[in-house]
């Protein structure tokens, strides 16, 4: 088995901004990822369609990530687009687990807040078949679940050793300490159309191409 651990962090990303960024870094070191994939959703099926195009989605991305190594892009949910449905996370780590073979460590990371839908996703007590699951806290969301079947789920499979997600493939949940960030895209979206700053919320090119493309009423 491979120490070598690496992840994906699928979002809507509309915009990407620090909630994303400084948990995902900070996960990183915690861990001792190897890399993190960041995942554009193309439909997801539990928000709203995004504001920005998914042009302009991967393109701030892309800006967001320059100066972070660690940080690279995964297209797949968008180049699937073609078939007009919604993007569900089980194919999606079926296909990359498939890519990577039985003994690779993979993982998917999570916020708080869905972890708490999973009883709402397509197969979602099959996740870990795949991968194992990094839960990053969100502020606001509650650390527990009324759920009596996810409740019990994440008892049987959770774990506070990292040495069991780079011992093994998949199969663990893991709470992590990252840092509690309070920014929603939601929030950045609407300070954006009442003409007020998000300046200190996102990287500086981020900022820039949303004033420079007017998006969210910018």
């Amino acid at each position: 088995m491979t120490n070598c651990l690496t992840a994906l962090f699928g979002g809507t990303f509309d915009p990407i901004h620090y909630g994303h960024l400084l948990p995902a870094v900070a996960l990183a070191k915690e861990v001792k990822l190897s890399h993190i994939s960041l995942l554009p959703n193309h439909i997801p099926p539990h928000k709203p369609q995004p504001e920005a195009s998914t042009h302009q989605r991967i393109e701030m991305l892309k800006l967001a990530i320059e100066d972070k190594p660690i940080l690279s892009i995964d297209l797949r949910e968008i180049v699937q687009a073609r078939l007009d449905r919604p993007s569900y996370t089980i194919e999606t780590l079926q296909a990359w687990r498939q890519e990577n073979g039985t003994q690779q460590g993979l993982a998917f990371i999570l916020g708080q807040d869905s972890l708490l839908s999973l009883p709402t996703w397509n197969n979602w007590q099959t996740l870990l078949k795949y991968c194992h699951l990094l839960i990053c806290r969100r502020p606001g969301y509650a650390k527990t679940t009324n759920d009596t079947q996810l409740k019990a789920w994440i008892n049987q499979h959770q774990t506070h050793d990292i040495h069991d997600l780079h011992q093994n493939a998949s199969g663990f949940i893991y709470f992590a300490n990252t840092p509690l960030e309070d920014i929603s895209a939601t929030e950045i979206r609407d300070r954006i159309s009442q003409q007020q700053s998000c300046e200190s919320l996102l990287p500086p090119k981020v900022w820039q191409y949303i004033q420079a493309e007017h998006l969210y009423g910018a």
